[in-house]
């Protein structure tokens, strides 16, 4: 694990771009599979929020969250090893990446409850 770590260089300032970025493409993939979907194949909204559709893009939206975690997890363990500008570097990207998870699970929330194609 450590090795990984090492080799995603978390201490250099693109890191600072990279929770938003990810989260981005993430926002465009959600929104543009669902209105594929629902251009598609939409599921009856009697069947509430529990459909495909919405399976899908939670099971999407949770490896996001959980990949802009780990980066989280990285970037703080990297910044513990560090002083200076790369410690910097790496707590404020630790931070970016949490701020990214916790973007993706607020937008996220409601497919738990809503059903999609409304």
């Amino acid at each position: 694990m450590k090795a990984i770590i090492q080799g995603l260089h978390l201490t250099h300032p693109g890191h600072f771009v990279g929770g938003l970025t990810l989260w981005s493409i993430w926002f465009i993939a959600i929104y543009g599979g669902l209105s594929v979907a629902c251009a598609v194949a939409p599921p009856d909204p009697a069947q509430g929020a529990l459909t495909t559709i919405n399976i899908s893009l939670l099971l999407l939206s949770l490896l996001t969250a959980l990949l802009l975690a780990g980066l989280a997890w990285g970037c703080f363990q990297e910044a513990k090893m560090h002083e200076g500008r790369r410690h910097f570097n790496a707590f404020v990207s630790a931070w970016l990446y949490v701020f990214s998870a916790v973007g993706v699970m607020f937008v996220a929330g409601p497919m738990v409850g809503l059903p999609p194609c409304l």
